[in-house]
Order: C-alpha cells, then sequence, then structure tokens
C-alpha cells in the first residue's frame, strides 16, 4: 500500500467533523482536522442550544463546540486551522491541497457544512443574534408572548411558521411572491392559523430593512407590487429562505443534487470509493446539530472500514 501523511483527513470542524474526529481517534486511526475558520460551524452562531441531549439547561453554542473539540483532541484529533483548496481523488490515497502544500490520506470526509441564505438587507448581520434568528428550533422559546417576522415562503418556513405559533403572541408571516411554495398540507394549517388571528400573512412583500441598536425593534417591509411601506414593530425574526451549501471549491467532484449538496448513501459514502460527507453539506431532510453528529459518527466508522478492506487488499 502507497505511503501516505494520514489514515483520515476531515475537511470542516462544525459538529460532524468534530464527532468524526473523536470516533477516528477511539479507531487509533492517524487523523487529521482541517477547518479554515474556527471549529464549531453554525453552533458557534447560536447563543444557548436548547435542543440538544444530555443539557437540561441548555448550553452555549461556543461552549458545546469547545467540548467536542477537546474530547476529539483527548482522543488524539490533530486540528489545523487552514483552507483546502482542492481535492483530488485516488487509490489508495486521496491528496488534499492547500495554500501552502498538499496531504495525503486513505480516506476523506468532507464536513464543509452549509450556510443560511441571508437576505443582506441593513440591519440584519448586526442583529443576528439579538433577534434575528435563522433557526426556530434554536431560538423560538426566547420570544413567548412576543411578536415577531417569519420569511419565506418554502416548507420551511412555514414548517417553522407552524412550531413558533406555540411561543410568539403574533407572527407576521412575510413571502415576496402571492402564493407559498411550500406543501399543500403546510399551507392549510398556517391559513387555520390566519383565521384564528395568529399569522398575519404580508403577500407580494420583502423586508427591507431590520431596526434596532442593541436588540431587534421592527421590521420595515415593502410590498414590492405598490412599493407601500410598513414598519412592523416586532422583537424577533427569523429567515427561512434556504441554505447554500459550501460545496463550490469540489468544483463538481462529486454527485450533488440542484443545490450543490452532496449526494451520499447510507453510510455516508459518495460515489468515489474512500471519500464520504457529513453534517450539513449533505442532502438531507433535517439539519441540526443532533443530526450532523449521527452524521459524524456513521461516516468514521465507514472510513475505518474502508481502510481496513484497503489493508487486505
Amino acid at each position: 500500500m502507497s505511503a501516505r501523511d494520514y489514515d483520515l483527513i476531515i475537511i470542516g470542524g462544525g459538529p460532524a467533523g468534530l464527532t468524526a474526529g473523536i470516533y477516528a481517534g477511539r479507531a487509533r486511526l492517524k487523523t487529521l482536522l482541517l477547518e479554515k475558520l474556527i471549529h464549531g460551524g453554525q453552533m458557534m452562531t447560536t447563543d444557548l442550544v436548547e435542543n440538544y441531549p444530555g443539557f437540561p439547561e441548555g448550553i452555549t453554542g461556543f461552549e458545546l463546540s469547545d467540548r467536542m473539540r477537546k474530547q476529539a483532541e483527548r482522543f488524539g484529533l490533530e486540528i489545523r486551522s487552514q483552507e483546502v483548496l482542492e481535492l483530488k481523488p485516488g487509490k489508495p490515497v486521496h491528496t488534499v491541497v492547500l495554500p501552502d502544500g498538499q496531504l495525503t490520506a486513505g480516506a476523506v470526509i468532507i464536513a464543509t457544512g452549509a450556510r443560511y441564505r441571508r437576505l443582506g438587507v441593513p440591519g440584519e448581520d448586526q442583529l443576528v443574534g439579538r433577534g434575528v434568528s435563522f433557526c426556530a428550533t434554536c431560538d423560538g422559546a426566547f420570544f413567548k408572548d412576543e411578536a415577531i417576522v417569519m420569511v419565506g415562503g418554502g416548507d420551511n418556513a412555514l414548517t417553522e411558521t407552524l412550531f413558533l405559533e406555540r411561543f410568539a403572541k403574533k407572527i407576521h408571516l412575510i413571502h415576496r411572491r402571492d402564493q407559498f411554495r411550500g406543501a399543500k398540507y403546510l399551507q392549510e394549517r398556517v391559513f387555520q392559523l390566519e383565521k384564528l388571528g395568529k399569522v398575519e400573512i404580508h403577500w407580494d412583500s420583502e423586508v427591507k430593512e431590520f431596526l434596532g441598536r442593541d436588540n431587534l425593534e421592527a421590521a420595515k417591509i415593502r410590498n414590492v407590487k405598490n412599493l407601500e411601506e410598513t414598519v412592523l414593530p416586532v422583537t424577533g425574526a427569523f429567515i427561512a429562505i434556504g441554505m447554500l451549501p459550501n460545496s463550490g471549491w469540489l468544483n463538481d467532484l462529486l454527485a450533488m443534487d440542484e443545490w450543490g449538496f452532496l449526494l451520499t448513501d447510507v453510510i455516508m459514502a459518495t460515489a468515489i470509493p474512500g471519500i464520504f460527507a457529513a453534517g450539513d453539506i449533505r442532502a438531507k431532510l433535517w439539519r441540526q446539530i443532533s443530526t450532523a453528529v449521527g452524521d459524524g459518527s456513521v461516516a468514521a466508522n465507514a472510513a475505518e472500514n474502508y481502510l481496513e478492506e484497503l489493508k487486505r487488499g
């Protein structure tokens, strides 16, 4: 078997990548994790994680990420802050191209995650975590008996509206078209909430600005047809207009769905032997910390089995 720098290289340091590192370390695989920014991924943008098992009082995204990192390093995971420019598949080794050279490994796990699609309006970036959120299940409970805005019209936006209804006093649902794109049964449930006065739908409208100094105080919306502007006093805003996978660097190396998320089988394997994907980068239904952790454990075990097969020839 050809010499290689590592048994396994993990690209991405979110919950999927860190979990894969824990399992790989316990399997005594020589493993390197590469993360171009800071370990933790989307966890780091969440002030309080309340839906991850084992923390009845909740835990900050930073602390959960830090605990995962320490646990992985205790099992021997090496972590480097470095960007990956390219992945060159091969057998028995794959090559990972970095700005200052390249490294080889028998197996690779891609866990580069995804980012929330943003509106790109004034106040959005400044108020993330201070009223503006991209995850209703993460932050919805913070807005009990308050007026909030939900932006979007697809399955995710409608599902999150139904979830938020149990907390919010009033939900302003903002959609830039005159009909929803989400599933009919979700639409029917939202329309029932509209009849009850819990939801107010603003058709043909878009958010133009989020207002507030230290915390969100209002959202300015505009009707795209008559250009009329309205300021809605709200303390929370949830944006559900999709996610963008961090897969552009792969240059169509692997099979993806129409949005750019990687296609895998049940053991997280891509179509190229020895290359796996885990977490939000995968084409899947739910993107949560818990599902990313599950993906990471499966991918690491699958990579271990693949490396054993390589040994046997």
